[in-house]
């Protein structure tokens, strides 16, 4: 059954992407000039969750973590340049743990999902934490 969905959904979830980001670009590239800053915190954090619970390469949980800080980024960048300094904690938490989730799939970690969800609220909070009001 599993592999049934992975063929009929996955490339109708592709096209659909690819349409969407290449037809109807809504908005220019939202992330700031801190995506790097963001991507190192992230990297970091999960690579210390990655250690905490016995889980993944240093190299993979670093990647993983990259990618989850710039998407915190991306996401807080869509506000307005007065609300890019009061970060909202619920959406660092929720965008850096569905991020996780989906480079966990992507990279074939899938087998760990809650754990990959947790791995990416912590990069969230961290980001949250370390540049709000900045």
């Amino acid at each position: 059954m599993n592999n049934i969905l992975k063929r009929t959904l996955l490339p109708s979830l592709i096209a659909a992407s690819l349409a969407g980001v290449t037809l109807v670009p809504a908005k220019p590239a939202a992330a700031d000039d801190q995506v790097l800053r963001d991507a190192g915190i992230g990297a970091v954090t999960n690579v210390v969750t990655g250690a905490i619970r016995g889980h993944g390469s240093v190299l993979g949980n670093a990647a993983k973590g990259g990618v989850t800080g710039a998407a915190v980024n991306g996401a807080n960048g869509l506000r307005s340049t007065h609300n890019r300094r009061n970060r909202n904690l619920g959406q660092d938490i929720g965008v850096g743990a569905g991020a996780s989730t989906v480079t966990g799939a992507v990279t074939g970690d899938g087998r760990h999902t809650l754990g990959n969800a947790i791995d990416g609220a912590a990069v969230g909070g961290a980001i949250h934490l370390l540049t709000n009001h900045k």
